[in-house]
């Protein structure tokens, strides 16, 4: 998933610098291209569901969470608003679960003075 992720911003980020020399008029064409063709593929989809992968949410859940709340309402998207921002929160209970999970599995160590107590314990009491 990473370096489809990866994948996915370096061309992002490629056609973001393809779009800084074209002019507004070309760029409102193109989103309105784009458009369409969003319209397009919904009315072949007959009420059907997208399944995107986990790289294609990610990327989706960081680009529109920058947005204010009501912009990706107005958007024309294959999902609705809604299912992003639970995209992004899923991403950010991911994170916090990974960076909060401890770095060794099981028990922690007893402590030296309380593991030669207990087998000084167990030498003296043999029963």
């Amino acid at each position: 998933m990473l370096l489809r992720l990866a994948y996915l911003g370096t061309t992002n980020t490629l056609a973001l610098l393809r779009l800084l020399p074209i002019n507004d008029r070309d760029k409102d064409a193109e989103i309105l291209a784009l458009r369409h063709q969003v319209t397009v593929l919904q009315r072949q989809l007959h009420g059907e569901t997208v399944r995107f992968t986990r790289a294609d949410r990610a990327w989706l859940a960081a680009v529109l969470h920058r947005l204010p709340r009501d912009v990706p309402r107005n958007l024309r998207l294959l999902v609705r608003p809604e299912t992003v921002l639970r995209w992004h929160r899923d991403l950010i209970a991911r994170r916090h679960a990974r960076i909060s999970r401890p770095q060794r599995a099981g028990r922690p160590r007893t402590v030296r003075s309380i593991r030669r107590l207990v087998l000084h314990m167990a030498r003296d009491n043999t029963t």
